[in-house]
């Protein structure tokens, strides 16, 4: 008895991180944003997720917001928005965002939902519980 205890519970102390890093991929694929103006694709790149801009409502519109002045005239579409991600078993976390309407870049928060086809996306400066959250859908 104590052999089969033993047992199962070495069995799902080694198994749950397998899952958990499993899921970290289900992130991947091409997202709409919420409102509607743009799909971004989510890849990654080692163990490190990143989301670039794949199309725009707006074709040709450029970088105008960039605090950077040498990147102002560059397309949106092509920039990678989302940077860095790690996964950490339920959400992806340590990455910033880049929002081009303002220019800024903020720490980021990324969680799946409604069995993979909402992507919340929460931007912060400091905090999380300072931010924005906005909702994604899968494409």
């Amino acid at each position: 008895m104590k052999k089969t205890i033993a047992l199962l519970l070495y069995l799902a102390l080694t198994q749950v991180p397998l899952f958990a890093m499993s899921n970290g991929d289900t992130i991947l694929g091409e997202w709409i944003s919420e409102n509607k103006d743009g799909k971004i694709v989510i890849f990654k790149q080692a163990d490190r997720y990143y989301g670039k801009i794949t199309w725009g409502k707006t074709p040709g519109r450029k970088d105008t917001n960039n605090p950077d002045s040498r990147l102002r005239n560059r397309e949106l579409v092509g920039s990678v928005i989302l940077k860095e991600f790690v996964f950490k078993g339920e959400s992806w976390e340590n990455g910033t965002i880049y929002d081009p309407n303002s220019g800024k870049t903020y720490d980021c928060i990324l969680k799946v939902k409604d069995n993979n086809r909402k992507l919340d996306i929460r931007g912060f400066v400091g905090m999380a519980m300072f931010g924005r959250t906005s909702t994604w859908s899968r494409n």
